[in-house]
């Protein structure tokens, strides 16, 4: 493990340190569903930490799959009855769990490609997470998959969100921009928003994440398609 690996491991580990007792102390006990998605949308921003890591196997393994564990053991179904069920108040019981898997595979797919991992971490954290917050509070264009009930608003905001955040990452990775990129990343965002939209059962943290980064990655190194 080389010195920028250990850098990227230890922001990583105490950003999300922070994370969980800001929302953990001062939001979940009172506003339960808020607290959530915070923690959903703000993890979101360990894709502008990618840059520090120098190693596939460090960022894959040791940065990011240690949360799989840590979230299994803090949902419904952990063994552990002192942290058990505190990350569930709203959304599917292993949202976050699925969270933790899809980042974990990214990073090692797409190592060599870092920009890519981001817009699916994005895409996941803030696209998805104030799709489900507006579409909560503001969305009456209701619309049913698998019994899961979804709005027009929130998929609207979900393609907004994906939309802005994923330009600010290629700004952030020095992708140079152009008319095909700005057409593509609005493609690659409507696409992302009926992704989450049909994915049923807290599913769609693993169909985004996945759908977004492969789309954008066989968009641009394999058609050109962004040139």
């Amino acid at each position: 493990m080389i010195q920028n690996d250990i850098l990227g491991v230890v922001l990583v580990y105490g950003y999300v340190a922070v994370l969980l007792v800001f929302t953990g102390k001062n939001l979940s006990k009172k506003y339960p569903i808020l607290g959530r998605k915070i923690l959903h949308i703000m993890v979101g921003n360990v894709a502008f930490l990618l840059p520090i890591f120098q190693t596939r196997e460090i960022m894959a393994f040791v940065a990011a799959a240690p949360f799989i564990i840590l979230t299994f053991l803090m949902s419904p179904y952990s063994p552990i009855t002192s942290i058990k069920d505190r990350l569930s108040a709203s959304g599917h019981q292993l949202g976050l769990v699925y969270y933790a898997i899809a980042w974990t595979i990214l990073a090692y797919v797409f190592f060599a490609h870092k920009e890519v991992i981001a817009i699916g971490i994005l895409a996941m954290s803030y696209g998805d997470g104030f799709a489900s917050v507006v579409g909560i509070k503001y969305g009456t264009r209701i619309y049913k998959v698998f019994d899961d009930r979804k709005s027009i608003e929130g998929s609207i905001v979900m393609m907004c969100c994906t939309f802005i955040l994923c330009g600010i990452a290629l700004w952030y990775y020095a992708i140079p921009f152009s008319g095909g990129l700005i057409a593509g990343l609005i493609l690659l965002s409507g696409i992302a928003a009926v992704v989450e939209g049909v994915t049923p059962r807290g599913l769609d943290n693993l169909s985004v994440p996945f759908v977004t980064s492969c789309l954008y990655w066989y968009l641009i190194y394999h058609v050109g398609f962004f040139g």
